[in-house]
């Protein structure tokens, strides 16, 4: 009996022992929030079509760029920032992060900038320079605003590290369908198929922000499709701008905060009208509130964040005889890049030959989140959500949008995401066939260096 007793006595005092470690793991964070308007104050160009032929006109609703400054149980702290704008280049970037390096010590590992890609947003300085028909009086109104929104960037992110509270975390996908792979399917025949073709992502990752009291405070949420349901020219953040508004209405007291994903080869279909955008915003903004109301993944307060710029070689550029005879048949934008780039071969100027490319990786707990710049086609989300499991998130137009980032199947296929699209965003020539290994490596070995491995390896090691 006394032997039964001592075993009876161990076994409890075990299970208690593994209740409290169990009870002992911290699952609160800090977080804060804050938003600023940035819808521009005067008519300006918009971002986004080339085939606009005059700046704006008013306002559909507001533009915002909004933060969230997360800080796990050891006060190590990162922000995730969103936009309602195609997209920042390196320049406003690395100022963005630079400043916000020396007044809060945040490194770029810990920063991430996101935007929707919405175009109905305005034109930024060094973006797109050949396909805007824009005087100098525009530029300079361009420049002004760029500048002013650096400025508006950096001080929303100091105010959400002014703002912070305890917080929970939790996560989970949900599910919405009305993106279409643009590049499979034939937007006019699009109501006589059916059944669609082309690689997609369905998945709506979000992020719940909860205060301690229950109440929520923060609601991140994401898609991989194209915002250009809208061509008009008026500011809005198309369908990704109506789905916050719907977030924050049926949630008062919370921010919502959209990112884009790895949408380049996707559309939203059928689109040209404000009642579609509305009526995907509601759509997306459903998707949402049903992970909301059903059982999420608790995170446990630990954070961890890792980046690097890789050189992303671009194939050989076209010679001055190229570029000659391309001018005497271009037309438009195409035939201010030729003209751009003829004049620099004139000069004797070297064409770029790669690029440095922005990846990054966070670990909430045990959530892997991945950023990559560009406008990422959504072969790279499959792909990493294969290595390192469906619940990923996966971010495209991340901290740097300089160009398409096809993969090598569509660098193959050519088309506008394969190839036309380079001459766009300025670029000298279409990349390196080794674009999407290089890409992918490099995810998976500055994955490992924050312990984010691939589902085979930690299978292995269970």
């Amino acid at each position: 009996m006394k032997t039964c007793g001592l075993i009876f006595l161990m076994f409890f005092m075990q299970t208690i022992t593994q209740k409290v470690v169990a009870q002992s793991t911290d699952m609160n964070w800090k977080a804060g929030m804050a938003k600023v308007k940035i819808t521009p104050e005067t008519s300006m160009w918009m971002a986004g079509y080339g085939s606009r032929t005059s700046p704006s006109e008013g306002v559909l609703h507001d533009i915002w760029a909004k933060a969230l400054m997360l800080e796990d149980a050891k006060g190590y702290r990162s922000v995730w920032v969103t936009l309602d704008l195609l997209g920042l280049p390196k320049a406003v970037s690395d100022e963005v992060r630079d400043q916000l390096k020396s007044k809060l010590n945040l490194d770029r590992s810990q920063i991430i900038l996101n935007s929707s890609h919405t175009h109905t947003g305005p034109v930024l300085g060094n973006a797109l320079v050949d396909i805007y028909p824009t005087t100098d009086a525009d530029e300079a109104l361009i420049d002004q605003y760029t500048e002013q929104l650096t400025q508006l960037l950096v001080d929303v992110v100091v105010q959400s590290s002014m703002e912070m509270e305890k917080v929970h975390l939790y996560a989970e996908n949900g599910v919405a369908r009305f993106q279409v792979n643009r590049r499979n399917n034939v937007e006019s025949l699009l109501t006589e198929q059916t059944s669609l073709a082309g690689p997609i992502d369905h998945a709506v990752p979000v992020i719940k922000v909860e205060r301690m009291d229950g109440s929520i405070k923060g609601i991140v949420f994401g898609y991989a499709c194209h915002p250009t349901v809208l061509s008009l020219n008026k500011w809005s953040g198309d369908y990704p701008g109506f789905a916050q508004i719907e977030l924050e209405k049926s949630h008062p007291g919370a921010m919502a905060m959209f990112f884009q994903g790895a949408g380049a080869d996707q559309n939203p279909l059928p689109r040209r009208t404000v009642a579609l955008a509305r009526q995907y915003g509601r759509t997306l903004a459903a998707a949402v509130d049903a992970v909301l109301e059903e059982d999420m993944q608790a995170i446990e307060s630990q954070l961890s964040t890792a980046y690097r710029e890789i050189d992303l070689n671009l194939n050989q550029p076209p010679s001055r005889a190229d570029l000659e005879a391309h001018c005497a048949s271009a037309r438009g934008y195409q035939l201010k890049w030729g003209q751009r780039l003829l004049e620099e071969a004139k000069k004797g100027e070297k064409f770029m030959e790669s690029y440095p490319y922005p990846i990054q990786v966070w670990k909430l707990g045990d959530w892997p989140l991945f950023t990559l710049g560009g406008e990422l086609v959504v072969g790279y989300a499959n792909q990493l959500k294969k290595i390192f499991g469906q619940h990923s998130f996966v971010l495209g137009y991340t901290n740097d949008v300089m160009a398409y980032i096809p993969t090598a199947v569509i660098l193959e296929e050519g088309g506008y995401e394969g190839a036309s699209s380079q001459v766009v965003y300025g670029l000298p020539s279409i990349w390196s066939f080794n674009i999407e290994s290089n890409i992918i490596q490099s995810m998976v070995e500055l994955a490992s260096t924050i312990e984010v491995e691939p589902q085979v390896n930690a299978l292995l090691k269970k």
